[in-house]
């Protein structure tokens, strides 16, 4: 088994609810609330659910992006979350992120060569000429000309500057890389193209990632294990293929469900949920899925189910495990 990279022990981000005239704070958004997980060095951990679950503030949290409520971080045998600035600035190198939208992540006024040649010759010392070479062989990397380099954000499209966004997340050869739905607003064909480049740049580079998306399919191609979140707390997590082919928690069930599938023995019945989702700011005291789970009894609303290994390696949270 690798060595864990990312170590997050019960890791909670709350976002105040603020009214009236002087803002004063009535309630909290519990986006994450006390997530434990080890993150493997070289695999990828696919990290899937609804929207509003809580993914991408986990992603965001373990990086800085959003402060925690509390919890840790371990990386290096150090807590993230504890560091000062200036600590933490000298590992920003080797953690990095790729967002959703490329195009608003991207410096508009700045030509790709201006963006990368900065963060190679600031972050990573090199000087002029050496950062020129670099810029030409990421280019190279991500599949793009190195003739594109003078070109600024507005001239490329989504898929290319997407794969700009790749080469300024890899330009340091980080050791870690969130993508937060890296694909989800690419087109089918250029999606494949995309998730196929991020395969082959972390067996080259042994990179680990946390691969967030709602895209079941996407996730189960890409990813060594796979985390489910509902309401800011993972139910469910374990290898790609047990959790796919033989779900526990009825809200995995649920979820790949509805996933098309163009396999005819793999089509199943879809499971429409039922109730009510509970508010993030008024979480039920015991299961969260309770109100819309078909198996709920009273126990299920009055106690929380602990994480509970169902095999080796997969776990699920639910009193009643397929």
């Amino acid at each position: 088994m690798k060595n864990t990279l990312i170590e997050v022990n019960n890791l909670k981000t709350y976002f105040p609810v603020k009214q009236g005239l002087f803002s004063r704070v009535v309630d909290h958004v519990h986006a994450v609330d006390d997530v434990s997980l080890r993150i493997r060095q070289g695999e990828t951990l696919g990290l899937v659910g609804e929207s509003g679950c809580g993914k991408t503030t986990l992603g965001r949290t373990i990086l800085r992006l959003v402060p925690a409520t509390s919890g840790e971080v371990i990386y290096n045998n150090e807590d993230l979350l504890s560091l000062g600035d200036k600590q933490f600035r000298d590992l920003r190198g080797e953690l990095q992120i790729v967002f959703q939208d490329p195009y608003s992540s991207l410096n508009p006024k700045r030509t790709v060569s201006q963006m990368l040649s900065e963060i190679l010759m600031v972050r990573g010392g090199m000087d002029r000429a050496q950062a020129h070479d670099r810029l030409n062989e990421l280019l190279i990397q991500v599949g793009l000309s190195p003739l594109y380099a003078s070109r600024y954000p507005h001239e490329f499209s989504g898929g290319q500057r997407q794969r700009i966004a790749i080469a300024r997340a890899i330009a340091l050869n980080p050791k870690f890389v969130v993508c937060d739905e890296a694909v989800s607003a690419l087109d089918v064909s250029i999606q494949s193209q995309v998730i196929n480049l991020l395969i082959d740049i972390k067996n080259e580079g042994d990179m680990t990632y946390l691969f967030i998306s709602h895209d079941l399919k996407v996730v189960q191609h890409i990813s060594d294990r796979v985390a489910v979140m509902y309401l800011g707390q993972i139910v469910e997590l374990g290898p790609t293929e047990p959790v796919f082919e033989r779900p526990s928690h009825p809200y995995t069930r649920a979820l790949l469900s509805a996933a098309l599938t163009l396999d005819k023995d793999k089509n199943q019945k879809r499971i429409i949920l039922e109730g009510e989702t509970p508010s993030a700011t008024n979480i039920p005291k015991g299961c969260r899925f309770s109100s819309r789970c078909w198996k709920s009894t009273e126990k299920c609303k009055s106690e929380a189910p602990p994480l509970t290994e169902i095999e080796p390696g997969h776990s699920a949270s639910c009193f009643y495990l397929d």
